[in-house]
């Protein structure tokens, strides 16, 4: 009878384990599809049964692994479903915000408490993290408890915990050709590379989250090779040694300060069809915009990705050309290159004070030990930053108080400096910022409230960097500076996404500006990404470039702008290209250097293609 109830008992757990496999996969599957449970289900017993299921067996191993530890398949039930609950919620969160899944290095960011709690909000952080804190403190109680299991018990638990276990980290080689998975979503899978977010509705959350474990950064190009890329460094070099010999005299002079300011979500919501705010909150950075070299740059994401734009404009290289699960540099690879050329190492060569600000947390994308390969000098963060002043009900710092920072270190330096600084003011979320806002919205069902708090936002970003350039022209040191929005805010509705479809979801502001107003060119209707940065600034501004500076230089030329599937070419916006042969060999020298750099054996390191000819 006894042997009976086990029996029972033991069918009735199986049964349970099944069906919470199968819900919670579901549920991943209905945060996916913006909590759409027609789509959801038709995804998974009508159009996608196999991914579907091969899904769910992914996910039994990770209970299975869960439960082994904790020692109880009850307990292990609580805990992987308060992990699954929350991971699907992130990915609603991060869908509807930024139009992107939750990929696997999402997770590290999990420890950052700080900014999950400015992202969700109080009440919600302290429900979440009340779950976490019970899911822990039963995992901890029934783990304890499961010491006294039989012998028999605890080889059984054992066994599970290394089946299960040697089962994950053969998952987790999703990529490789060979691999059993891989081969069986492929039999019925479409992977799509260039959009993450069709990848993961296609395949499935769990498919499309293994396509993103363990990446390689790129594909070797054909005939890459150390011959090949001294060929590719002795053209630009010679090229831009003879193009230096006009910029000799200017150089000879005092060089200059250079200042990057990566703007927080800055844009013009009025450039968006659907939308219409009053009394022009952006006329005070028209008014340093319309005088100099500006326009709009081209952003990789919308809604967020902001160490993406800030890698292609500190190093010159392309997120284009990496493989689509390399998404995002700071976190993937630049933490694990002993050194990685940039802005950074080409002014340190030169003499230059290097200092990168940034007024929040210093674990954010590891910029911590990005920073440190880049070779800045130093990191000020918000709790090493002098002036820390903040504007009405806004939780960050102001745009003003990290100007401030800068003028500091300028008015007291002796030698030249480059400041690289990551503004906070204008992040989400943008509900209650701001009491008093001078801005009628109208908007096609847009968050009204919001969108008004963005624009008082960017009314004072625009207002804080026109007192910051006339600060500048006062120094007696000339100043460069080159301003930005890495990219547009996520608080637009789908109607008024579905009307600005194409780049203009991708289209923010930029200026580079002149404090003794010596640019080559004071045009206001550029296009740009922002790789072509540091190339075109040190061009306008007269200075001597490097051999790669050159090549990004004549590159720009052919396609002004380009991030993947957003093409730039005699004007017009394309979403793939036909490149001309000209231009096919500059964007093949370009893939060849970056290959060689980030995933290769970086045999133009060994010479000065990265430096001042």
């Amino acid at each position: 009878m006894l042997k009976n109830h086990n029996k029972l008992r033991w069918f009735l757990k199986g049964v349970g384990i099944f069906f919470l496999i199968l819900f919670s996969n579901l549920y991943l599957q209905l945060c996916q599809n913006n909590l759409s449970l027609d789509l959801a289900l038709k995804f998974a017993f009508s159009w996608h049964e196999q991914k579907f299921f091969l899904g769910c067996l992914v996910l039994l191993v990770l209970y299975g692994v869960i439960a082994a530890v904790i020692g109880s398949v009850g307990m292990g039930a609580v805990v992987y479903g308060v992990f699954i609950g929350i991971l699907g919620f992130a990915d609603h969160m991060k869908m509807t915000y930024r139009q992107e899944p939750v990929y696997p290095d999402d997770l590290k960011m999990v420890a950052n408490l700080g900014m999950m709690k400015d992202l969700v909000g109080m009440p919600l952080f302290l429900l979440l993290l009340g779950l976490i804190l019970a899911a822990l403190a039963g995992m901890v109680w029934m783990f304890v408890r499961s010491l006294r299991l039989t012998r028999k018990q605890q080889f059984f638990r054992g066994g599970v915990f290394l089946v299960c276990v040697l089962l994950l980290g053969y998952f987790s080689n999703f990529n490789d050709e060979n691999n059993l998975l891989r081969k069986g979503y492929n039999k019925t899978a479409l992977w799509i590379p260039y959009s993450q977010k069709m990848n993961y509705y296609n395949v499935g959350f769990v498919g499309g989250f293994l396509y993103n474990l363990k990446v390689i950064p790129m594909d070797e190009p054909a005939g890459y090779s150390e011959a090949a890329v001294k060929k590719v460094v002795q053209r630009y070099q010679k090229t831009a040694a003879a193009n230096n010999q006009k910029a000799a005299a200017l150089s000879a002079e005092e060089a200059p300060n250079i200042i990057y300011v990566m703007s927080e979500s800055f844009s013009d919501p009025n450039r968006l069809k659907g939308v219409d705010i009053s009394n022009d909150p952006l006329k005070d950075y028209y008014a340093v915009a319309d005088k100099t070299y500006s326009g709009q740059m081209l952003s990789q994401n919308y809604g967020g990705g902001t160490a993406n734009i800030e890698f292609e404009a500190l190093t010159g290289f392309s997120m284009a050309l990496f493989n689509p699960q390399m998404t995002t540099p700071y976190t993937l690879l630049v933490p694990k290159l002993e050194q990685l050329p940039s802005l950074v190492s080409l002014l340190k060569d030169q003499g230059y004070g290097t200092t990168a600000i940034h007024p929040y947390d210093t674990s954010m994308y590891k910029r911590k030990d990005v920073y440190q390969v880049l070779g800045f000098d130093e990191f000020l963060d918000q709790d090493t930053m002098k002036h820390t002043g903040k504007l009405a009900n806004n939780p960050y710092i102001s745009d003003e108080a990290a100007y401030e920072e800068i003028m500091d270190r300028l008015t007291k330096a002796k030698t030249p400096q480059f400041v690289h600084l990551v503004t906070m003011q204008t992040h989400m979320p943008y509900g209650g910022k701001y009491d008093e806002i001078p801005y009628q919205v109208t908007a096609a069902n847009g968050n009204l409230s919001a969108i008004a708090n963005y624009a008082q936002d960017v009314a004072y970003a625009g207002a804080a960097l026109q007192d910051f350039v006339n600060k500048l022209e006062q120094l007696p040191r000339r100043t460069l500076v080159v301003f930005w929005g890495d990219h547009l805010p996520g608080i637009y509705s789908d109607e008024i996404q579905k009307a600005n479809e194409g780049t203009q979801l991708h289209e923010t502001e930029f200026l580079m500006v002149d404090s003794q107003g010596a640019l080559a060119t004071s045009a206001n209707n550029h296009l740009t990404s922002p790789f072509y940065f540091a190339p075109t600034l040190l061009q306008q501004a007269g200075q001597q470039v490097s051999g790669f500076y050159q090549l990004l230089l004549e590159l720009q030329k052919q396609l002004p702008a380009f991030e993947k599937g957003m093409y730039l070419q005699d004007g017009q916006w394309q979403k793939n290209v036909d490149l001309d042969q000209a231009t096919k060999t500059l964007y093949q020298d370009y893939q060849l250097i970056q290959y060689d750099v980030l995933a290769g054996k970086q045999y133009s390191l060994k010479s000065d293609f990265f430096k001042e000819q």
